[in-house]
């Protein structure tokens, strides 16, 4: 990991209007990405994971809750991210080798914290999890950035069709081996067979064993939302488009997208698990329309003042994701005497002492994931003061 120290963007001042066309970080990129960020810690650091708020958790197999928004938003970004990070070397084929390995440097680095955090604290290569949040960010931005530097916006659009078109032929209609017809149920779908093929189950997702939300054939349709936040970078940076056009034109987007995961969804249900097509249309649409709106109030209207706090999550987002789930486990191994005379973890004494007797079971759990969300905030906010900026 490279830490490099620049300046942070003031929050408050009025930008001209040109610098949201202008190589360089939009504005309203790193709001989104902050407030996905924030919304990943709150959801990931529960005080207590047996209760949670409905909204605060992944459907349970098909379905769509908030929680369910957040990853594939950020994959989203991620492409968004792309086209202002490459658009100059784009237009220099020269400079493309030495482009690509700085991208694949990158992944790979993204996919070492995540087998890093996997690994964490026991470092047991045996029942590691290669899969993962991390890994999947790895892999979408490797493969969008090279897709970005060698395809026209019409080749980008052909590739996002054929990739969800082909994906659910694959889950619809391809038998899987050793259990018969194609089908979508958590175990036996093509995904989770190929998963336990290739990695084995001692290498996949804890809580199933026998297949992980974040496999291998299921990384092809996030691609696809990788694609979707290119196609969208690459129209918000039309110059000659006139800032309402584009905006418009998000939401016509966003609409029609979302639509058609309603309508796909009828034969290939929204699951964030398979991340199937209707899910990636559905979510990107989502995904389109809060984008379309953060850049109208935040680049185009300069409606800043709120900005702040999104903002420091957004420009260390990686820091904060990997962190705040390394730290919950640092302080489990300090064991001490818990409020029943057992040894227990740091964290769990702090939860059960601060929050559980004051509140109730789900509301002692929201509290905590909050106080936790507000740490991280005070911890950014220093480094945004500083102007530290972490990138990998």
């Amino acid at each position: 990991m490279q830490t490099t120290i620049q300046a942070a963007q003031n929050t408050t001042g009025a930008t001209p209007l040109a610098e949201a066309s202008q190589p360089g970080r939009l504005q309203s990129l790193d709001v989104f990405r902050g407030l996905t960020v924030m919304a990943m810690i709150l959801v990931n650091n529960p005080g207590d994971w047996g209760h949670i708020y409905a909204p605060l958790e992944h459907a349970h197999w098909h379905g769509c809750t908030p929680t369910d928004l957040i990853f594939p938003f950020f994959l989203f970004i991620v492409g968004v991210s792309i086209t202002y990070a490459l658009d100059g070397t784009r237009q220099q084929p020269a400079t493309h080798r030495r482009t690509m390995l700085r991208v694949l440097k990158r992944a790979a680095i993204l996919f070492g914290l995540g087998l890093f955090s996997a690994l964490f604290p026991k470092f047991d290569f045996s029942t590691v999890r290669i899969p993962g949040v991390l890994a999947r960010i790895a892999v979408v931005f490797l493969v969008c950035g090279i897709v970005f530097l060698k395809t026209s916006r019409r080749q980008q659009v052909g590739l996002l069709a054929f990739v969800l078109i082909f994906y659910n032929v694959l889950l619809q209609l391809v038998p899987v081996p050793g259990y018969g017809p194609a089908n979508l149920e958590a175990g036996t779908n093509l995904g989770a067979w190929l998963d336990r093929t290739v990695l084995g189950e001692a290498h996949l997702w804890k809580q199933s064993r026998t297949w992980d939300p974040e496999g291998l054939l299921s990384t092809l349709p996030a691609i696809g939302t990788g694609l979707l936040g290119l196609l969208a970078g690459q129209w918000l940076r039309r110059r000659e488009v006139e800032p309402a056009t584009r905006v418009a034109w998000l939401f016509v987007g966003a609409v029609g997208c979302v639509l058609a995961g309603l309508v796909w969804n009828g034969w290939f249900s929204i699951n964030k698990a398979l991340w199937t097509s209707s899910y990636v249309l559905y979510t990107g649409g989502l995904a389109l329309a809060t984008l379309a709106g953060l850049y109208w109030l935040v680049d185009v209207q300069h409606y800043r003042r709120w900005t702040l706090v999104p903002l420091v999550f957004g420009v260390n987002a990686i820091t904060a994701f990997f962190l705040s789930g390394l730290i919950p486990r640092l302080l489990n191994m300090v064991q001490v005497p818990g409020i029943t005379g057992e040894k227990v973890g740091l964290r769990t004494w702090l939860y059960d002492t601060l929050f559980v007797p004051y509140f109730s079971p789900v509301n002692a759990s929201l509290a905590g994931a909050v106080t936790c969300v507000l740490i991280w905030l005070a911890v950014l906010w220093l480094m945004y003061r500083r102007n530290i900026i972490i990138k990998v």
